[in-house]
């Protein structure tokens, strides 16, 4: 019977080193052959945990995040186009009011919304002019209408849907202004692009973007139903990458939906999981994955391996995976299990390519769980996704009536918590990739590769665990 180990069954023995400060490793790596990602961290694709704000978020400090499929179609499309393309989408963020509006309904909207300008449109949306803060500090006629003052729409410099951030910097500091309408053949308005909205993006030089410098999205789908339907709505939409999201990954219907979906969109790089064994791995490579997320049971919400008794403790599950993967040169994600940094620098030097966190984002506030307080304390709800609530929520969001019969024969495995505040995603990715860098520091390795290579792990007993953790010390 061969003995598996997780990561507080080991350590990292730590080596000769000359790297002189933490900040002088690299911890770039490739998610799939074609995506390399900044810090080697994606967000679960959970909906207490990645939905486009989490997904946004993850994209702008070097990671990714994988959106959630527990959604139609139309919905999970419309969060890959608030992260793909936030200035097309958020049409709720631009101010607008008719030609024919008086100009106190301008000075209104403005202190309301905290807007210095206001849009002009025709009710069919067809952009006439703008009204800025300059235009109305002069005027003294709040009932004179706005197209009287307005700057005329033959005066206004557009640009049509689809302008990059790199085309907008440029049109910008051509004509010396500040805000870029978009809109589409007819002329009507689809968006806008600010300057404060590129001052934010080139604040994230290492942001994780496409070729048009986009930020880049995941997105998961099933394995039956609608899957190849709302896969190919997520390519269409620009979805960077596909992630085939099945508890049991080893399965023939993951193995089939994988194959139809490189089939049909052979050119998006496509993820599977989740799988615990070499065989499963080479299962999914071979079927046509570009990537393969192994965990069976780890995660911080899940209780397969208590519900059912099937899994494998995980950093023995990823050493598995990621032998049986190196022939084919795909990579492995450590899917679940990710509590401390050290966990993750485990992870990584066993030879996995990225971890997927859920559990310790979830407490962030760019996640969708709901905020509670309890003994004057923040937490946010958290959930597995094999749990009871989770499920019936799926069921409601669809539109489906809840089957009693079915549900009574089902057994949950998941639960549903609470779990601390934890502030921005950004200070949690900070605190993760700190931890990364000082292991890496220890064991002298410049870049994730050179981790792997002088990564040499021992057993420790539960008294070394203990001694690992703070100990005898008073509290006050």
């Amino acid at each position: 019977m061969q003995l598996a180990l997780t990561y507080d069954d080991v350590l990292l023995v730590p080596r000769r080193s000359d790297i002189a400060s933490r900040r002088d490793v690299d911890t770039s790596t490739r998610l799939t052959p074609r995506l390399a990602l900044a810090i080697p961290i994606l967000s679960a694709n959970m909906d207490t945990v990645t939905e486009w704000r989490m997904a946004e978020a993850m994209a702008l400090e070097g990671g990714l995040g994988v959106i959630h499929r527990f959604m139609s179609i139309p919905q999970q499309v419309a969060e890959i186009g608030r992260v793909k393309c936030p200035q097309h989408d958020l049409m709720q963020d631009v101010q607008t009011l008719g030609p024919h509006r008086p100009l106190r309904d301008a000075w209104a909207l403005m202190a309301r919304s905290g807007a210095t300008s206001v849009l002009v449109v025709e009710p069919d949306h067809r952009l006439v002019g703008i009204l800025t803060l300059r235009d109305l500090l002069f005027e003294d006629a709040p009932d004179k209408p706005v197209r009287e003052v307005m700057t005329r729409g033959d005066q206004l410099i557009t640009a049509p849907v689809g302008t990059s951030y790199e085309q907008a910097k440029r049109l910008l500091h051509e004509h010396r202004i500040e805000k870029l309408p978009l809109v589409d053949e007819q002329g009507r308005l689809r968006g806008l692009i600010t300057a404060r909205d590129l001052v934010r993006v080139y604040q994230h030089p290492r942001a994780t973007r496409d070729g048009a410098g986009r930020l880049r999205v995941g997105a998961a789908v099933g394995v039956v139903g609608d899957y190849l339907e709302r896969a190919e709505a997520l390519v269409a939409a620009g979805v960077d990458v596909l992630v085939v999201d099945i508890a049991h990954g080893h399965s023939e219907q993951a193995l089939r939906a994988v194959r139809e979906i490189k089939r049909r969109f052979p050119d998006v790089d496509l993820v599977a999981g989740n799988v615990a064994t070499a065989q499963g791995t080479v299962d999914l490579i071979e079927a046509g994955a570009d990537a393969v997320k192994v965990g069976v049971g780890p995660g911080a919400a899940c209780t397969t391996r208590i519900v059912t008794g099937v899994g494998v403790p995980q950093l023995t599950a990823v050493l598995n995976c990621v032998r049986a993967a190196r022939p084919y040169r795909v990579p492995i994600i450590a899917d679940g299990g990710i509590r401390t940094p050290g966990d993750m620098a485990k992870a990584l030097a066993a030879g996995a390519a990225a971890v997927m966190v859920g559990s310790l984002l979830a407490g962030t506030d760019e996640s969708p769980g709901e905020t509670v307080l309890r003994d004057g304390q923040r937490y946010k709800v958290y959930r597995g996704m094999a749990s009871e609530g989770a499920t019936i929520d799926r069921y409601r969001r669809l539109g489906l009536g809840i089957d009693e019969a079915s549900f009574d024969a089902r057994v949950p495995e998941g639960v549903e918590t609470i779990v601390p505040y934890r502030g921005q995603v950004s200070d949690v990715l900070f605190e993760l990739v700190g931890g990364l860098r000082s292991c890496m520091s220890y064991l002298g390795a410049h870049n994730l590769t050179e981790l792997v290579e002088s990564a040499e792990f021992v057993q420790i007993t539960p008294a070394g665990q203990r001694e690992s953790r703070p100990h005898a010390l008073d509290t006050y």
